[in-house]
């Protein structure tokens, strides 16, 4: 799609949407009557916006969204939630995000920052009602309901983004312009990589049970998950790397990293994925398997396959983590190091290497040599929680909307998949939403809720 279009002229149907052309207009504004809110606020109106998950990274987003009134706030330990809940006086408190949602009226938009296995369970509640939405990423926990996110999007009319923040900064805009400009020519092969996890993975042993501290409300943060006895090494933040409730070291990273190739190399949905990874000895020197385990690997290698589209060609994209890089490009000089959570962009006319704020061809004298062209996307002067924001009241769709982050979080997801197969090939079939040679892998793009949970 060309960046100077501004509009797409015709209503996506769900048939498009899985065939994933929803993923190369980023940056194209889709028409109201498919993502635009119903009854938004005129825009001198303030919104009234509940956040569900508070005491982490929730917490920030809300102090982005503070020109806004903050009315009520929700999180399962209290303890965790006191200073967001000190911050905020004048918000109503809850524990149990369904009673809030029952209980106050009032609410227009729901900031949803809650460990990811109860991403879409929240979100699609608030969808339900009416509320506009803003998730942390990954989307969602499963394949499945990512995809139910976007037809909830597309069915409900409300606006929808991702807290994936570089997709609003001006990285992802320069690497797109500077790529469809040819600086490197076209593209074959990409490598993206992190240094997480900085939480436990590698874990094949359940920990004991501890008691469950009096702030907090076990059975609503396990909430669809399998039960299990609490242990404070779930709780909080480090439930990252555990199975049952995380999406780990890739799917913390990959909706930020793998985003902006992604967008920029106009992908849709990979055709076929093969991962490795390191493999953990029990006491009894037997190897264990990722199914075997209570977390993910210390480190993997997940490889994505992804068809021509277009002119464009075939891309190999290389997912590392757990301290993994792909291999030092020789065009680096030596005064230059890697960049700890990277992209390396290998074109048929040159390399393009961005992370840790520094984006450059390289060598050095590539990129001195190359006349930068003028800036063709539209920048986004806010924070990706305003532009969340000004989008619903000027009846816009956000930058990171569902539809888009969907796809995104879908191939993230696709990765860990692989996982609990190692040096196999999965053949992907995104239309019918299969593995065309492992159902048992098939069997993993769904989730299976806890009773009450469904």
């Amino acid at each position: 799609m060309n960046p100077q279009d501004k509009q797409q002229t015709t209503k996506l149907n769900r048939r498009e949407f899985l065939g994933g052309l929803a993923a190369a207009s980023a940056f194209t504004i889709i028409p109201r009557h498919v993502l635009g809110g119903t009854n938004q606020k005129a825009p001198s109106d303030k919104l009234n916006i509940a956040g569900v998950g508070v005491g982490g990274v929730g917490n920030g987003n809300l102090k982005e969204m503070e020109t806004e009134n903050i009315v009520a706030l929700c999180d399962v330990d209290w303890k965790h939630a006191t200073e967001t809940f000190n911050k905020y006086p004048n918000a109503k408190q809850y524990k149990d995000f369904r009673v809030m949602l029952e209980q106050q009226k009032d609410i227009d938009a729901v900031m949803i920052a809650t460990p990811d296995h109860t991403h879409a369970v929240v979100t699609l509640a608030a969808m339900e009602l009416g509320k506009h939405v803003y998730t942390q990423k990954p989307l969602t926990y499963t394949i499945e309901e990512a995809r139910a996110l976007a037809d909830a999007a597309m069915r409900t009319q409300l606006v929808t983004q991702m807290g994936n923040q570089g997709h609003s900064g001006e990285d992802i805009r320069m690497i797109c312009e500077w790529i469809w400009d040819g600086a490197i020519g076209p593209v074959t092969e990409v490598h993206a990589w992190t240094d997480r996890p900085v939480w436990p993975q590698g874990v094949f042993k359940r920990p004991e049970a501890m008691p469950v501290p009096e702030t907090l409300d076990w059975d609503l943060w396990l909430g669809p998950a399998k039960y299990r006895e609490f242990n404070e090494i779930y709780h909080p933040f480090k439930w990252r790397g555990w199975l049952d409730f995380g999406t780990g070291a890739l799917g913390d990273m990959g909706c930020h990293i793998i985003d902006h190739a992604f967008t920029a190399l106009k992908l849709k949905y990979p055709t076929s994925i093969t991962a490795s990874m390191s493999m953990t000895c029990n006491p009894d020197d037997i190897w264990v398997k990722l199914k075997d385990e209570e977390t993910f690997p210390q480190a993997s290698m997940v490889t994505y396959y992804f068809p021509a589209r277009g002119e464009l060609p075939p891309v190999k994209l290389v997912w590392y983590d757990g301290g993994l890089q792909p291999a030092r490009p020789e065009e680096l000089e030596q005064s230059r190091r890697m960049p700890t959570n990277g992209l390396l962009f290998v074109g048929e006319k040159g390399k393009l290497l961005s992370g840790d704020g520094m984006t450059r061809l390289i060598p050095e004298t590539a990129m001195q040599a190359y006349q930068v062209p003028e800036k063709t996307i539209p920048r986004c002067e806010v924070s990706h929680e305003q532009n969340w924001i000004e989008c619903i009241k000027a009846h816009k769709t956000a930058n990171s909307h569902f539809l888009y982050a969907s796809v995104l979080t879908e191939i993230v997801l696709l990765g860990n998949i692989a996982l609990f197969f190692p040096y196999e090939k999965l053949e992907y079939d995104a239309p019918k939403m299969e593995f065309k040679n492992n159902p048992v892998a098939s069997e993993l793009l769904k989730n299976h809720y806890r009773e009450g949970w469904a």
